[in-house]
């Protein structure tokens, strides 16, 4: 990488951390970077999800405080997130990658049709008077799952996916919901992580500015995240997801 190259690495981390600690969906801002450098799109993906991991310890350290009273739900729902993490990195890895290239598309057009529609998913969240406040674990269970397997595999959206998942089935306050999607969404990429470490192509120089950024933006999307204006996260998310497809399609 050229001292240019390696800013842009750097900055993208940061935006990541930022941004998928307010909201999700910070891969769209770093894959495409990554891609734009000339990795090849799954040593992109791979290094991609070991270079957040950092960020996403740092956002959920900084909403500690409304994680508190919240061990229940997240032990059983960080199992099911982990054993979607794994079956997603292990698809990553078993399907070829000419699979990627041509399902990424899709997930990242789901993605940013998830962004787009974010505020409904977040007046959703909201409970209704007189709504049940009991969680269905079960359910929420299988759903984090779900949402697993696809955070392992590529996982934009994945914190905005999460975040539906949590205020449909748990029915907790928005922000002790977006502390605990902070949470899932950090050991489904740990686990990814972690098998792809042991068994794939990672680009580490990549990895060790994602980390750095990511840590940084983690600490300014729990502390400022809620400044930010929604609208210009978004639309800034929706272009460069758009510059992600074009660049995947167009080869």
């Amino acid at each position: 990488m050229s001292p240019l190259e390696a800013l842009a690495v750097f900055a993208a981390g940061i935006g990541a951390g930022t941004i998928n600690t307010v909201v999700g969906s910070g891969t769209l801002l770093t894959f495409p970077v990554l891609l734009g450098i000339g990795y090849a799109p799954v040593v992109a993906n791979v290094s991609n999800t070991i270079g957040l991991v950092p960020g996403s310890v740092s956002g959920a350290w900084g909403y500690r405080h409304e994680l508190a009273g919240q061990r229940d739900h997240a032990v059983a729902l960080g199992i099911a997130g982990t054993a979607g993490g794994l079956t997603g990195a292990v698809l990553l890895l078993v399907l070829p990658a000419s699979a990627f290239t041509a399902i990424v598309p899709v997930f990242i057009v789901l993605a940013l049709v998830l962004i787009v529609v974010q505020p409904r998913l977040a007046r959703m969240m909201e409970p209704a008077p007189g709504r049940p406040e009991a969680a269905n674990r079960p359910a929420a269970m299988v759903a984090v799952f779900a949402s697993g397997v696809y955070g392992g595999y590529f996982g934009a959206a994945q914190g905005i996916l999460l975040l539906a998942i949590l205020g449909i089935l748990v029915h907790d306050d928005v922000h002790r919901a977006n502390a605990l999607k902070n949470v899932l969404a950090g050991v489904v990429n740990l686990v990814a992580a972690l098998v792809f470490i042991a068994v794939a192509k990672v680009a580490w120089a990549p990895v060790a500015l994602l980390a750095a950024g990511s840590v940084i933006g983690g600490q300014v999307g729990a502390r400022f995240g809620r400044r930010l204006p929604p609208v210009a996260l978004r639309a800034l998310v929706v272009a460069v997801g758009a510059v992600a497809i074009l660049r995947l399609v167009g080869g």
